[in-house]
């Protein structure tokens, strides 16, 4: 089994917790040819009525002119990193355990198959984390080869 696995430059910006307010945000990396493959909105859980979206990839001048616009600004954390690979049972299971067992607490997870493959965004609270989840990567890689 191979994956293959990406850096994401993640931008963010805080938004009212309301309707409408993402989108208006999104509106200005639409009309800037943005094709987005990450995004993610939640609620700020110590910022009372306001929530954070995080998009990605931002790419060109263009497209970084429109970010600065919307108010985005290029992320520092969390870290997130693009998997992709052939999907099997059980994956999800042994690559969390797998970070588990060396003491990698996520950040967060999403995992999707699409027939025989699988893309997943996983996020994490430092690049040291990253870069150690991307070697266990690699082992269950080869462990499974």
């Amino acid at each position: 089994m191979s994956f293959k696995w990406d850096r994401v430059q993640v931008w963010s910006v805080e938004v009212p917790d309301e309707p409408g307010s993402a989108a208006a945000k999104l509106a200005f990396l639409a009309q800037a040819g943005a094709n987005l493959e990450y995004v993610e909105m939640q609620r700020l859980s110590d910022k009372s009525g306001y929530g954070i979206v995080y998009v990605a990839p931002v790419t060109g001048p263009t497209q970084v002119r429109a970010a600065k616009s919307a108010g985005f600004i290029e992320a520092s954390s969390p870290v997130v990193r693009r998997i992709e690979g052939d999907n099997e049972a059980g994956l999800a299971h042994r690559l969390t355990q797998q970070w588990s067992m060396a003491g990698i607490n996520l950040h967060g997870l999403t995992m999707t198959a699409v027939g025989h493959k699988f893309v997943g965004y996983a996020t994490f609270d430092s690049v040291a984390d990253a870069n150690r989840a991307a070697q266990i990567l690699a082992d269950l890689g080869t462990a499974s080869a």
